[in-house]
């Protein structure tokens, strides 16, 4: 099964805004995609509810996981977002 691991870049970890997008951005994608931290259970990135009670903070290293169509193409995707300090991005629809 394909993974990726990658350190939160959100100055505010994944919680309210940043964890918005990378839900959405995970629901986006054509295969389920699971997020852990350490080796804690796997839970749906696609749920904002799961994906919040993690407790990600900024600089904690997570690891995504799919298994099927498009896993590679999805994990990249969701990793660069990560990586990315969504706290200091302009919304989309401003």
């Amino acid at each position: 099964m394909p993974t990726r691991t990658v350190a939160v870049a959100a100055r505010t970890g994944l919680h309210a805004r940043p964890a918005a997008l990378f839900v959405k951005a995970a629901a986006d994608q054509e295969t389920p995609v699971r997020i852990r931290v350490g080796d804690g259970p796997a839970v749906p990135a696609a749920s904002m509810l799961a994906v919040l009670s993690l407790g990600v903070g900024h600089g904690t290293e997570v690891t995504l996981e799919a298994d099927g169509p498009g896993a590679d193409a999805a994990l990249d995707a969701l990793a660069a977002l990560l990586a990315r300090d969504l706290d200091a991005e302009e919304p989309a629809d401003a």
